[in-house]
């Protein structure tokens, strides 16, 4: 019987998952199909629901439901639960348990490619979504000195604060209205907005202009499709290192192939098939 696994969001409409996932099923002959699984906000229980279906693996999970499947889960593991964001759902005989695959794909990417040890430094974070919350907490666990959230949604900022003070971190929050002074002088800006995003409202669009980035930073664009986003171009035109989202969306990827299947991810196969379909 050929498996089903897919990814949970809304819209779905650039996503390349189905490629790189795919590839790595087929790679290892595992009879198994990855799907977009376009999910509107009222039929996100059925659809999670319709994960315990025998035939089905699991299933990742993307903007903007990252929280709202939490409570449709029979278990969570420490982190998900930690971080309060689920990205990857495993159907374990028809118990459903979620898992953050994001943090380490996250941590990941920042010190294997982009050759930064986030010890000790001071980060500033734009976005406080599930991708937002996922960063905060593996830079946090990773031992820098100080993080700011610069946030559109003021609740939504304070809640992810708190918790990361809880876990040790030094936490301040800021408007987004000040984002050009929050990152003056600090060590790492990491996007986790959808600006720049090929296909949203905000594509073509930059939180920070060249004049405002420091030029001995590391910007980070969690933002994969386009490879450079206009926040990327910006930082090069200031002099700063770049460093894109694509390995983290292939890490983050593989380590929930492992969890889905039991076998060792094929990364180098996933990373050639998702620079192919950009």
């Amino acid at each position: 019987m050929t498996k089903r696994v897919g990814l949970i969001g809304y819209p779905l409409g650039h996503s390349i998952s189905p490629v790189f996932q795919q590839a790595a099923l087929d790679h290892l002959n595992i009879d198994a199909l990855y799907e977009l699984w376009s999910t509107p906000p009222d039929d996100v229980k059925s659809v999670v629901d319709g994960l315990r279906s025998a035939d089905t693996v699991g299933s990742n999970v993307t903007v903007p439901y990252k929280e709202t499947v939490l409570p449709m889960l029979d278990e969570q593991d420490k982190l998900c639960r930690q971080i309060g964001a689920c990205n990857t759902i495993v159907n374990s005989g028809g118990k459903l348990v979620g898992y953050n695959t994001d943090a380490l794909g996250f941590i990941k990417t920042l010190r294997d490619d982009g050759g930064f040890d986030p010890k000790g430094k001071s980060v500033v974070v734009l976005g406080s979504g599930g991708v937002a919350r996922a960063a905060g907490y593996a830079l946090v666990d990773a031992d820098i000195d100080a993080l700011t959230i610069v946030y559109d949604i003021e609740a939504q900022a304070d809640k992810l604060a708190s918790g990361l003070r809880d876990a040790g971190g030094n936490v301040l929050i800021s408007k987004v209205l000040d984002v050009a002074s929050a990152v003056s002088g600090v060590d790492l800006i990491v996007n986790c907005t959808p600006f720049g995003m090929k296909g949203d409202t905000f594509e073509g669009k930059s939180l920070l202009e060249a004049k405002d980035i420091p030029v001995n930073a590391l910007v980070y664009d969690v933002v994969y499709n386009p490879l450079m986003t206009q926040l990327l171009i910006n930082a090069k035109q200031s002099g700063a290192k770049t460093l894109a989202g694509l390995s983290m969306l292939v890490y983050q990827g593989a380590a929930a192939f492992e969890l889905w299947t039991g076998k060792n991810a094929p990364v180098d196969v996933m990373m050639k098939a998702a620079r192919s379909a950009l």
